[in-house]
């Protein structure tokens, strides 16, 4: 059973949960039986039924627990059988929830929804700034699993959460694969699933990196610079990939990179195997840079165990496209606004 607290109103509720470090530092809404109660009904379980158990902390993640983070987060009850899908994918062994919570290195669950309950338990967002704010599904779901994750599994900063600096995506990260846009059968069909299955799949994640590329569309070999930075933004000498090796990584295709793949006729799996390949470093230079992290040999050096390790969806924006009459206001625009904003 979860346990109770009593206050005088909402405002002392609120102040007495921040005091309990029961909150991400942000505002929540207080769950009380009531909400709580709408939530677990939402979910079509029973409150007590048991989903298994959180690590570091090794708490007991009940349905009722999950709908109280539920509700803390901000989501509405149709978002709930996302939250519970995303949390049994923490709570997997194969996830290593304990090590994650525990690591001094900056990850957080990545969240992606694919299938129906993108629309259905949402919607949530794959388009301009899908992993930003003002999305209320993205941002509510990947903050309930964080709570869980606090107040279940225990992971508390400086204590158990040793995260040396962390990054924004700890707040929350979710976001969905734009499926209708995609040129790429969706990521789950790739996985496995069928196309209609609703799929909620989670990866242990740094904070965004931008990679950046400038297309020519009269160069047919375009596409083979974009997976050279994109192997580059993987695997250079500053991350935990090119180092340490044998990790996963998730590559989110914007609509214009997704197209130049497309049209240069490579596959999901394609892209997979070529990026894999371009993700070597020199072993004598990955010994000079980090030489207490890196294995003294000096072949080169595979990020990655293998293309499958290599997790690749479309979402995000399209960048606009404007002539240049269109370029010319837009740019005028801009300084107008920055001359007011100055005071000018």
């Amino acid at each position: 059973m979860t346990d109770l607290f009593s206050a005088a109103d909402e405002a002392a509720a609120l102040e007495d949960l921040h005091n309990r470090n029961m909150t991400d530092g942000l505002p929540v809404i207080i769950p009380t039986p009531a909400r709580v109660s709408k939530m677990v009904l939402a979910s079509g379980q029973d409150a007590d039924m048991v989903l298994g158990t959180m690590g570091p902390a090794n708490g007991m993640a009940t349905l009722q627990k999950v709908a109280v983070a539920a509700v803390m987060a901000g989501c509405l009850p149709d978002y709930m059988p996302l939250v519970v899908a995303a949390l049994k994918a923490v709570i997997d062994p194969r996830f290593d929830l304990t090590e994650m919570q525990a690591t001094t290195h900056c990850t957080a669950p990545l969240i992606i929804v694919n299938g129906p309950a993108r629309h259905t338990c949402g919607p949530v967002s794959s388009s301009y700034g899908a992993l930003g704010p003002g999305h209320r599904a993205n941002a509510s779901i990947g903050r309930a699993l964080r709570l869980a994750m606090i107040n279940i599994g225990g992971g508390r900063p400086g204590t158990s959460d040793m995260a040396l600096l962390g990054h924004p995506g700890k707040f929350s990260y979710c976001l969905a694969e734009n499926e209708e846009a995609s040129p790429f059968p969706p990521m789950h069909v790739d996985l496995g699933f069928d196309s209609q299955d609703s799929v909620v799949t989670v990866i242990g994640a740094e904070a965004p990196h931008s990679v950046l590329f400038s297309g020519d569309g009269d160069d047919p070999k375009q596409y083979e610079l974009l997976l050279e930075v994109l192997a580059i933004g993987l695997a250079n000498a500053a991350t935990n990939n090119a180092i340490l090796t044998g990790g996963m990584a998730s590559i989110v295709l914007n609509p214009e990179h997704a197209s130049v793949l497309h049209k240069a006729g490579l596959s999901r799996q394609d892209i997979a195997t070529e990026i894999y390949q371009r993700c070597k470093m020199d072993g004598a230079e990955a010994n000079r840079l980090c030489a207490g992290f890196a294995r003294k040999t000096l072949n080169p050096r595979q990020a990655f165990t293998g293309p499958e390790q290599l997790l690749i969806l479309m979402s995000g924006g399209q960048r606009p496209v404007l002539n240049g009459d269109a370029q010319l206001e837009r740019w005028g625009q801009q300084k107008f606004c920055g001359q007011c904003k100055s005071g000018g």
